[in-house]
């Protein structure tokens, strides 16, 4: 690209053909588009590039026209190549709001994972008028998180609770912590309408269909009968399993 106005340090001294002969310049911006070459070209490339085998996949031809019932059928989930997507789609959104609240709260991995494995395969039609996903979702998660807690401190054990006097009794319920009783949990609560009674009202519901419909083992990701003690076939190959805070949960 020439340079303007830039004599050639070789040019005659008395100027004659100064403005012929101009050395080749280098500088920042030489060799790039003129501005009005890069107008041009933003103009004449805004839409992209057109082609006649360009296809409009969901629209109809023409704002008269109408979609192929092919189309149709797969709009409707009638085709065989989407059976049961609104089915996989409900699941994962089970298994997404669970993951989300269980993230917000102060719940061990192992808890998060039962939550999840019951809320996938939990039928939500039973809890009525309060199925949404997000209230039996945090009722889900204070059932697990509590039954951990009962379990931990040995609430669970009849026996052992039989052979406590009243003070060993006070002191150990002292220590237990349910989850409502976290300011977090509880902001949760307001947020989706939902009051210490009817937390209960849905706890009660979720605990008959956790046995109704099998559900007591379910763990999202994990086999309730992995030995913890050997190492995790899903590491990458030649690494050890490292035990992690879960790693004591029970059948983990």
């Amino acid at each position: 690209m020439r340079d303007r106005g830039v004599p050639s340090a070789s040019a005659p001294a008395d100027g004659g053909d100064e403005f012929e002969r101009r050395d080749v310049h280098a500088g920042p911006g030489d060799g790039s588009l003129s501005r009005v070459d890069a107008v041009k070209d933003e103009r004449f490339r805004r839409w992209d590039v057109a082609t006649p085998a360009a296809t409009l996949i969901g629209r109809a031809n023409s704002p008269d026209g109408d979609v192929s019932e092919n189309l149709r059928r797969l709009h409707d989930e009638a085709h065989p190549a989407m059976a049961g997507h609104s089915a996989r789609m409900h699941r994962l959104e089970k298994a997404r709001i669970t993951h989300a609240y269980a993230s917000a709260l102060d719940v061990t991995p192992w808890e998060r994972d039962r939550a999840m494995g019951i809320m996938v395969d939990l039928d939500l039609t039973v809890f009525g008028q309060q199925r949404a996903i997000e209230k039996v979702a945090l009722v889900a998660l204070k059932y697990v998180v509590d039954d951990e807690r009962e379990r931990h401190l040995g609430l669970q054990d009849e026996s052992f609770v039989a052979g406590l006097n009243p003070d060993e009794m006070a002191s150990l319920y002292d220590r237990y912590r349910s989850l409502s009783d976290d300011e977090q949990f509880r902001d949760l609560m307001d947020a989706r309408g939902l009051d210490v009674t009817k937390v209960n009202r849905l706890e009660r519901r979720l605990r008959e269909q956790v046995v109704e419909q099998d559900l007591e083992g379910a763990v999202l990701g994990r086999s309730p009968y992995r030995d913890p003690s050997m190492p995790s076939i899903r590491d990458a190959a030649g690494s050890e399993s490292t035990p992690t805070e879960s790693d004591d949960a029970p059948g983990n």
